[in-house]
């Protein structure tokens, strides 16, 4: 400071301008106790009054002081104007005071429109859509011309594809240059974000000057709405056209080779990245690490994270869901246990993956204390993070804690209430399922693929075929979606349950596409149950040739054999599928207490140091039969 006091001896210690350098010295130290130091330099003065000094000072505060400061020093103005209101108004809005800021805004007795354009940009941050929109009304009808900004503000939180066409008409009517690359920049990423790509297209093509930007926004949509080989072609015309590309395209176009599956095109990709000087980037390291997981390279991404210095929340993410995508959930708790040590705070994907992962284990102390830290961290109301506890408690068969979290969503997304059917379809609340699909088509979002495979399986499990059925028929017509090969075998299954093989014939005939192994069992079943030898054979060889290591087909037809007396038959099943290395698939059960799990196979004599199980198990079958249940 002594220097700096030195350069401004020419200035008088008692001028405004004097006072204006300090601030702004102030400002480059990021000083808060100077800050205070000038203030009361200010008051002592007599200039904390000027409104001039008095604007430096509230404008000081908001970025080096706390909101209390930058109020008192803005009452302390004795003649306030546009710019000191404006100031007030932009500190509350920073600190989401917007109610102080909206009581602020209705004082202001002459708004321009860095006002307006202050209170819309508050409601969008935190938000407020419909508030904005309402605010955007009033602001055209109190005759004040909308700026680039407020369009850059509108069109960053757009969310409805009505609304975002409506706002680019409203640029087009006044007269905002939609050539110029920041607003065609913010328009091309707003219609990708809103699935209209080729919007996204006419925008980019009609733009005079295009940056990285511009391509990486058109990429990044490319890319979001599942068309990847457009997106790699824009790829190309990028770098065709002399434009370089930066972290933010290597990243989008290292996640399109993910979606691809094609390993080939993304070490291409990672060797741009090490000539471009990319691969230290925390953005670009787990996005090649989410390529090689999901290319079945689980060693390379251990690589790759092994190689990685400083840990974020990006990279241990990456390899968090990778673990778990190739079924090692035991490493992905391990990962997050070690980043928790490290000081990383955990966002909503690490603890929805992780919580994903604790639905595997046993017993359930491990999702318990995974929820109480959900909770420590304020993500319980967060719809991902929700849906995980949901899904997790249901599968422990706690349905009643996954319901009591689903009830206590402040916003429901389809995600959630997919995954509440799919909960209670899973556990036998089939009536609960039914009743819950009823309440999201009077009051939720449109149903999806998923959720109609939840509501034809709850059909399934309780018998309900006349149910089942009228939804299956109304799917396209009522809902709008194609049925796909998991409806199909809902419905096969369905109807082979009930004993209607010939309406089960009937539904493969009318399928779209082959049916697969899964449809085939479905028949296999029934057949086996029906009796009719011939017709069991006939499914059991197109399922031998579908799936071939499948041992159903050939238990089903040796089961078949045997109850005729057709021995010779018994024992050539049995040869060929020796001969074929197929196994029979050992049902297991599992039996969490405290720390440890027991696992009980099917047909099991006596468990691994599980004597004393059995014969306690014996001594409660003699209690049962006394007592006369048994």
């Amino acid at each position: 400071m002594y220097h700096f006091l030195k350069k401004t001896t020419g200035l008088p210690k008692t001028s405004p301008s004097f006072f204006s350098n300090l601030i702004d010295h102030c400002l480059s130290l990021k000083s808060s106790d100077f800050a205070k130091f000038i203030h009361a330099q200010l008051i002592k003065l007599g200039y904390n009054t000027n409104t001039f000094l008095g604007n430096r000072c509230v404008d000081l505060f908001s970025k080096v002081g706390t909101v209390k400061d930058a109020l008192q020093a803005f009452d302390e103005i004795t003649d306030k104007n546009i710019i000191s209101w404006n100031i007030c108004l932009k500190v509350l809005v920073q600190s989401h005071d917007l109610t102080s800021a909206r009581k602020v805004f209705d004082e202001i007795p002459e708004r321009d429109v860095v006002t307006w354009n202050s209170m819309i940009s508050g409601y969008a941050s935190n938000g407020y859509v419909d508030c904005m929109l309402e605010l955007l009304l009033e602001m055209q009808n109190a005759g004040i011309r909308p700026s680039v900004f407020t369009f850059s503000i509108l069109v960053s939180c757009v969310r409805c594809a009505h609304t975002g066409k409506q706002i680019h008409g409203s640029m087009i009517r006044n007269g905002v240059n939609l050539s110029s690359v920041i607003v065609g920049n913010s328009l091309v990423d707003m219609y990708g974000k809103l699935g209209l790509l080729d919007y996204s297209f006419g925008v980019f093509l009609t733009m005079e000057e295009l940056d990285i930007i511009s391509w990486n926004s058109l990429i990044s949509g490319c890319c979001k709405l599942g068309y990847e080989e457009l997106a790699l072609n824009q790829f190309r015309a990028m770098r065709a056209t002399g434009n370089l590309p930066d972290e933010f395209t290597v990243s989008t176009i290292t996640t399109v080779c993910s979606n691809l599956q094609d390993l080939e095109k993304g070490k291409q990709i990672l060797s741009l990245c090490i000539k471009s000087g990319f691969n230290s980037n925390s953005i670009v390291s787990s996005s090649v690490i989410d390529l090689f997981s999901k290319c079945n390279r689980l060693d390379y991404s251990i690589r790759v994270f092994g190689e990685i210095d400083v840990w974020d929340s990006a990279v241990c993410n990456s390899m968090i869901s990778s673990y778990a995508r190739h079924g090692f959930e035991e490493n992905s708790l391990q990962i997050f246990v070690l980043t928790l040590r490290k000081g990383l705070r955990p966002t909503e994907f690490t603890l929805s993956c992780v919580v994903s992962c604790a639905s595997v284990f046993l017993p359930i102390e491990l999702g318990c204390q995974l929820h109480s830290l959900v909770v420590k961290v304020g993500f319980e109301s967060d719809p991902i993070v929700a849906s995980s506890l949901v899904e997790m408690y249901s599968k422990y068969g706690l349905i009643d804690f996954a319901m009591d979290i689903f009830v206590k969503m402040g916003a429901r997304d389809l995600i959630s209430w997919n995954t509440m059917i799919l909960g209670f379809t899973y556990n036998g609340k089939v009536f609960e399922s039914l009743y819950l699909f009823k309440e999201l088509l009077e009051g939720g979002p449109p149903p999806d693929q998923i959720t109609l495979t939840g509501v034809l399986l709850a059909c399934n499990y309780g018998g309900f075929v006349n149910e089942g059925m009228a939804i299956f028929s109304s799917m396209e017509k009522e809902y709008g979606i194609i049925p796909i090969n998991e409806h199909y075998a809902c419905m096969v299954d369905m109807m082979s349950r009930a004993g209607k093989l010939k309406e089960a014939f009937y539904i493969l005939e009318t399928m779209p596409y082959e049916p697969d192994a899964l449809i085939w069992g479905s028949i296999l079943h029934a057949c086996g149950v029906d009796g009719d030898l011939r017709l069991t054979e006939r499914v059991a060889e197109r399922m031998m040739e579908l799936e071939p290591q499948s041992s159903l087909p050939y238990m089903v037809l040796a089961k078949a054999y045997e109850m005729r007396g057709r021995w010779e038959s018994l024992v050539r099943v049995k040869k060929v599928a020796r001969e074929r290395g197929v196994k029979k698939v050992v049902g297991c059960s599992w039996v969490g207490i405290k720390d440890r799990v027991f696992v009980f196979k099917a047909n099991q004599i006596v468990h691994h140091g599980g004597t004393e199980t059995y014969s306690i198990l014996s001594l409660l079958v003699q209690d049962m039969e006394n007592e006369g249940y048994v």
